[in-house]
């Protein structure tokens, strides 16, 4: 080998290949109809056969369709890739980081739960025995809609229709001097969780006990758990308010959801 002659990274090149790729990938996902070879080449910055020849391997592999002679789009193996994340992505693992970190923040208890019919079912739970507060409903553990900050979140998505239905099914029945037992309490309750966009358990459920609720959405846009703040009634502080439904954001966003 003459010894002038430059030697090649593999590993570099590989790289840079890869970079090319992402980067032509990115520029078809801002497109909805299909792109010219000469505006790809134009937005990413890739000489006009380079980016012909990445194309050209990606459109054998389905990351990208050939639409035309000359234009493009992504590919639908894109789409079976996602759905087979979509399908391994779990309400549960995408919450419990955020949760703990959450749970550090505010020193209580931070619940995951879940709709089944017309009660919440508690995931997941972040607490310690710092927290001042013991545990009434274990991990499993389930709890009426209308007497939780997480299933007013829940109603509150309902239509009248199936609210009033839930009403009739479960007579609103109570727990405390302080349960909603009246469907027009519980209309104008669900009103402000519609207007705020968050929930609250003011010892409704359990005496000495309040908790405040934010939803977590999917990739659709469909309210699918609920993650709220327990703490003893005179412990329970606004300011957890804006890291709660920043937490559940975050979890949502996780999950595929992406805020408008």
């Amino acid at each position: 080998m003459n010894s002038s002659t430059p030697v090649t990274d593999p590993s570099k090149t590989s790289i840079q290949v890869i970079e090319r790729m992402v980067s032509l990938l990115n520029a078809l996902a801002k497109y909805p109809d299909p792109v010219s070879l000469k505006e790809l080449s134009k937005v990413t910055g890739l000489h006009p056969s380079t980016a012909h020849r990445i194309l050209n391997d990606m459109v054998l592999t389905r990351f990208v369709d050939r639409s035309e002679p000359g234009t493009y789009r992504l590919g639908m193996r894109l789409l079976e890739l996602g759905n087979v994340v979509k399908s391994r992505l779990n309400v549960r693992e995408a919450a419990i980081e955020a949760m703990r970190s959450l749970h550090r923040q505010t020193h209580q208890t931070v619940n995951l739960s879940v709709r089944q019919g017309d009660e919440i079912v508690y995931i997941d739970r972040a607490f310690s025995e710092r927290s001042g507060m013991q545990v009434v409903r274990a991990i499993g553990g389930r709890a009426p809609l209308h007497l939780t900050s997480t299933g007013k979140l829940f109603l509150s998505v309902d239509e009248p229709k199936a609210i009033r239905a839930y009403a009739t099914r479960t007579g609103l029945a109570g727990h405390n001097r302080n349960s909603i037992t009246d469907l027009s309490k519980l209309e104008h309750e669900l009103l402000q969780v519609r207007l705020l966009g968050y929930a609250r358990d003011n010892e409704e459920l359990e005496l000495g006990v309040r908790c405040m609720a934010a939803g977590i959405m999917d990739d659709s846009g469909k309210l699918i758990a609920g993650l709220s703040i327990s703490a003893p009634a005179d412990r329970l502080m606004e300011d957890w308010l804006d890291p709660l439904i920043a937490t559940a954001k975050q979890i949502s966003a996780t999950l595929g959801y992406e805020l408008i």
